[in-house]
């Protein structure tokens, strides 16, 4: 990273607040403005206390063993109100201009929303509440996980987004195997006539191309000099002759064609019933992480000791990216399917207890608690926590998580 981006950071976290302490006892999720001096004051069952004159709100989320719901408790004079005549409606103004109307009835001595509370616990909130003909009228800020970054910041840290939406994910399993050559293209040239090797022109390691000439030998019997050309476009692999020698019927050039290549994949007898002629593979090197993206082109029909069977993917290499000897990993799909909601996995974070990503909404961002279903190595389907068409930030978003976790926004617990 460079210093200019480094500095930004810094910058940005700069203006984004200080931590803020929670009491480990509140069950309120409240977070306040880090440039506040409101201090939030707790009441006997661990919420918000709001007062104006002699009458007070305790409002609380409560959320163990059930959805997340308020519940409020009024009091006049420091002495519990009965709930019956108090009349309650608090709004909440989330992002994306999403308003929550939460309605009471009484419980006990208490007063219980009639809605769930659901995550993240970020919003605006109006309280408005009757007592005895007179109007109490709250209004407060209860955010958590969200951060505003400039735009002219956010594209120097590179964030970008995506909408979420439908996306294909793909079922793959990871076998390991090795390049091999392909056997139709090597070539062993011999001598057409026995002789003396007059010049040799390549040397082991050479690329040749078709026609191109290799040796000239004199023929013992006719004494008249002839060519040895390349059959194929490859590589020398063997010589074994030098200028003088006699040919004697042997082999002088091996020419490997390294343009296509086997890739020989070991399938285990737990993966057999997946894999198929025909399906397609993503060929990792794995040093180097080069791909290639394939077909099997046959399954062997007799098992090694060890009971796997090799399915073999023609590589065409025509860019050289794979020799002869490597060790490769193969992933092959075994199913692909559409889902209608998706994220990519390069946005995920962790939150909480919470696999996240940061939804954007102009120059704010903020978490979304994602239900997770299936996964591939790109994509992960959503089964809820952010609506379709929300975006959310696809690349770099650690930059938002550090920056909300350093304005430490709390929720309560």
């Amino acid at each position: 990273m460079t210093m200019i981006k480094i500095l930004l950071i810094l910058l940005l976290f700069q203006l984004h607040g200080c931590d803020n302490s929670a009491s480990p006892h509140s069950h309120d999720h409240d977070s306040h403005d880090d440039h506040s001096d409101e201090e939030i004051v707790k009441g006997l069952h661990g919420g918000r206390l709001l007062t104006q004159d002699d009458f007070t709100l305790e409002l609380a989320i409560v959320e163990a063993g059930i959805p997340p719901e308020y519940r409020v408790w009024a009091i006049k004079n420091g002495q519990t109100i009965d709930p019956s005549e108090v009349t309650l409606k608090i709004e909440l103004d989330r992002l994306g201009g999403i308003k929550d109307i939460i309605n009471f009835k009484p419980q006990s001595d208490f007063l219980r929303g009639d809605d769930e509370i659901y995550e993240p616990h970020s919003f605006d909130i109006s309280v408005n509440a009757t007592y005895k003909g007179k109007t109490y009228n709250w209004q407060y800020e209860n955010h958590e996980g969200r951060t505003s970054i400039d735009p002219a910041i956010a594209d120097s840290f590179g964030l970008t987004t995506l909408a979420a939406g439908p996306a294909t994910l793909k079922e793959t399993i990871t076998v390991y195997g090795e390049i091999t050559s392909n056997p139709e293209g090597i070539r062993n040239i011999n001598a057409r006539f026995d002789g003396e090797i007059k010049n040799v022109y390549v040397s082991e390691g050479d690329l040749v191309d078709k026609g191109q000439l290799l040796a000239n030998v004199e023929s013992n019997e006719s004494l008249t000099t002839y060519s040895i050309k390349s059959p194929i476009r490859g590589v020398i692999t063997q010589r074994t002759m030098g200028s003088g020698e006699q040919t004697m019927g042997k082999i002088l050039f091996t020419i490997m064609d390294t343009q296509s290549l086997w890739a020989n994949l070991k399938i285990f007898p737990s993966d057999r019933a997946e894999v198929s002629n025909g399906s397609t593979v993503v060929i990792r090197d794995t040093v180097s992480s080069q791909t290639y993206t394939g077909k099997i082109s046959n399954i062997s029909v007799t098992a090694d000791d060890n009971q796997s069977v090799t399915a073999r993917v023609i590589i065409n290499n025509k860019d050289n990216l794979f020799t002869h000897g490597m060790f490769i990993q193969g992933d092959i799909t075994t199913a692909v399917y559409t889902v209608p909601l998706a994220v990519k996995r390069t946005g995920l974070q962790s939150f909480r207890d919470f696999t996240v990503v940061y939804a954007m909404f102009g120059n704010q961002y903020e978490v979304r608690m994602l239900e997770l279903g299936r996964q591939d190595s790109e994509w992960a389907e959503v089964l809820g926590g952010i609506d379709p068409g929300t975006p959310y930030v696809v690349d770099n978003s650690y930059i938002v998580k550090a920056d909300i976790e350093k304005s430490a926004a709390s929720h309560d617990h």
